[in-house]
C-alpha cells in the first residue's frame, strides 16, 4: 500500500456512519457516549468528582502511522469498535453542533469486547 493511496480516503471506511471529519496518520474519530446521570428511586445523583475516561464510538480510522523508515504501520483499531481514551489526552472538536474525540491510536486505553443486542 502506498502512502498517497491511504492517505486518499481515510474515512471510506464508514460512510454509513457520516463521519464528517478525514482522520490523518494513526487518528482515530470517537463518538462520545452520553454519560448521563445515575438515578436512585426519584433521586437523581449527578456525576461530579469522579475522573472516568471517555468511552465511545470509533466512526473513522487512519490509515496509520509512518515508521522513519517510511513504512506505513496500519491502525489495529476499527471502525465501529467502542473505545476507552483518556479524558485529557484527546482533543475535543464540535463540527456540525456534534461532540467528536479525536485521539491517536496511542492514546486509546483499550477496547471494550461487549456485543450489541440487534433486532435480528
Amino acid at each position: 500500500m502506498t502512502i498517497e493511496s491511504a492517505y486518499g480516503n481515510a474515512c471510506a471506511d464508514s460512510p454509513e456512519l457520516g463521519c464528517p471529519i478525514s482522520p490523518l496518520g494513526d487518528k482515530i474519530i470517537i463518538l462520545p457516549n452520553d454519560e448521563g446521570e445515575q438515578m436512585y428511586g426519584n433521586i437523581v445523583v449527578p456525576d461530579m468528582g469522579q475522573e472516568k475516561p471517555e468511552m465511545g464510538k470509533v466512526l473513522a480510522v487512519g490509515p496509520g502511522r509512518i515508521t522513519p523508515d517510511g513504512n506505513l504501520v496500519p491502525n489495529r483499531i476499527k471502525v465501529g469498535q467502542t473505545v476507552l481514551v483518556p479524558k485529557f489526552g484527546a482533543q475535543v472538536v464540535v463540527v456540525e453542533n456534534e461532540t467528536y474525540v479525536v485521539a491517536s491510536e496511542n492514546d486509546v486505553l483499550g477496547t471494550l469486547n461487549i456485543k450489541e443486542n440487534d433486532n435480528e
